[in-house]
């Protein structure tokens, strides 16, 4: 019999293979197809929607990326990952509560091309964040969620040039785990830094909802800077590889009875 556990553990799991095929499909089109990539978000899912099985491929993603942000928003709850309570622990916290917060945006995009034959109109960032700022403090809102794009970008960066997620990941992993990992972390910091820009602007200098950016909008924005472009694409393309290996090799806490688990283990 399976125990909540192992399920959570599996479900976890998909999670990375989700972010796996999103990132490296993120990477390949942004290398390959410009006109593709201007689309944003939803370039991303049509070009998943065209492979064989697409629509399959699709549902196993709006499972996985729920799981993954279901797994993501543990930390701030639970501190399932034991970052700890003080302003450094929180602020990794807060960070991996944004980072669930865009990937439940991707799950939702996911799920309206798996149920749609054009994933709809490709504006729900924006149309959800016109109706955040149309309450007395969503500019407010929007705001603090662009600083807390900005701390993950901080957070992503850091793990790139120390390596620490290397903690988390079986001894067993690939050699080239900690080259792919920091290469992506790298990419994901610069799309972090850019999605918490967009959001900053909307919340707290009024720039309008329609200029809030999505995982794929933020690469797109990117794409007349020549080298820039290119590196974040291919970090991108390397973190889909990194996040298969995670799929494999990640370190999934325990889910003990009290909601936190026992510091990792090298």
């Amino acid at each position: 019999m399976v125990d909540k556990t192992e399920k959570f553990n599996w479900l976890v799991r998909v999670g990375y293979f989700s972010r796996a095929i999103l990132y490296a499909v993120l990477g390949l089109i942004a290398l390959t197809s410009v006109g593709r990539i201007s689309e944003g978000t939803n370039g991303i899912f049509k070009a998943i929607e065209d492979f064989p099985a697409g629509t399959a491929i699709l549902w196993l993603m709006v499972v996985g990326l729920i799981a993954y942000a279901l797994f993501r928003f543990c930390s701030p709850l639970f501190d399932i990952e034991n970052e700890g309570s003080d302003t450094k622990g929180w602020g990794k916290r807060i960070g991996h509560a944004s980072s669930a917060i865009g990937h439940l945006a991707l799950a939702y995009s996911a799920f309206k091309f798996a149920t749609t034959s054009s994933g709809g109109s490709g504006g729900g960032a924006q149309e959800a964040a016109s109706g955040v700022l149309s309450f007395e403090l969503g500019g407010m809102v929007l705001g603090i969620l662009g600083i807390a794009f900005f701390a993950a970008a901080f957070s992503q960066g850091k793990k790139a040039v120390t390596g620490s997620f290397m903690n988390r990941i079986s001894a067993q992993a690939p050699n080239a785990t900690r080259m792919l990992g920091g290469a992506g972390f790298m990419a994901r910091a610069v799309v972090y830094a850019i999605i918490g820009w967009s959001l900053f602007q909307a919340g707290f200098l009024s720039a309008g909802s329609e200029q809030i950016k999505t995982l794929g909008d933020a690469v797109a924005s990117l794409a007349g800077d020549g080298i820039v472009f290119t590196l974040v694409a291919i970090g991108l393309l390397t973190f889909g590889l990194f996040s298969l290996i995670l799929a494999r090799y990640r370190i999934i806490p325990d889910l003990g009875e009290d909601g936190r688990v026992p510091s990792y283990r090298a």
